[in-house]
């Protein structure tokens, strides 16, 4: 039986395969074997599938997040949950980051990264930056990673240091055993723990910052009731 779910699974299964580009509501058919218009009475149109993807793949992020955590563990919780789902379905993540969600299912995650840089003290630009940043940083991840190309390449510098030339270059030279291997887990988390890190200074600086005001507001205050006894 056709229904939404069946399209946008093999929409997904497209995409994995060959990517975004080969989506189209004749291929989608095609691939389930059915008329092109039937389609059309569970998807509108390929944007519509292309967001329903996006918020398909959004809803399978598992988010064990203990609201009792410290915000800072909150967040490698959240980051390791996303690049999970970006790991498994690569050429579908890069739909996600390309759409504009409107959706339950699209906003859930969203809100829930910013609720928890919110607590952590940060203001609303700041929390929307991070939030930027963390997954410009899981993307770029992925594309190291797994290379979202064609054939699903790893993109490598190894072989390009393998011939270069000592005298020239003596650093990368010095440096070509650790630039020919790659442990992805342990160099995800490595950057995530510099991103938390950084984060955690920052938040100190503004707590501390505000305090220094608070400090002052009542400075000036004393100062003001000991001029008025005078």
């Amino acid at each position: 039986m056709l229904n939404r779910n069946r399209i946008v699974t093999a929409a997904v299964e497209l995409i994995e395969r060959e990517g975004a580009d080969a989506v189209s509501m004749r291929r989608i058919a095609a691939e389930l074997g059915v008329g092109v218009m039937s389609l059309y009475n569970h998807v509108p149109s390929k944007a519509a599938l292309l967001d329903a993807v996006a918020e398909d793949v959004l809803s399978r992020i598992g988010f064990a997040d203990d609201p009792s955590a410290h915000w800072t563990e909150r967040v490698r919780i959240q980051a390791r949950a996303f690049r999970r789902i970006a790991h498994h379905y690569p050429r579908c993540t890069m739909v996600v980051v390309s759409r504009q969600l409107s959706s339950t299912a699209g906003l859930l995650p969203v809100e829930r990264a910013l609720a928890t840089l919110r607590e952590a003290g940060f203001d609303g630009q700041e929390a929307v930056r991070m939030l930027r940043m963390f997954i410009a940083y899981v993307v770029g991840s992925l594309l190291r990673e797994v290379g979202v190309t064609p054939t699903f390449a790893p993109v490598r510098a190894d072989a390009v240091v393998a011939e270069a030339d000592p005298a020239l270059f003596p650093v990368l030279s010095e440096l070509r055993p650790h630039l020919d291997s790659c442990d992805h887990d342990e160099e995800f988390e490595f950057g995530l723990e510099l991103l938390v890190q950084a984060m955690a200074v920052r938040a100190a600086a503004r707590a501390e910052a505000q305090a220094g005001r608070e400090e002052g507001g009542r400075g000036g205050e004393r100062a003001g009731r000991g001029g008025a006894r005078q």
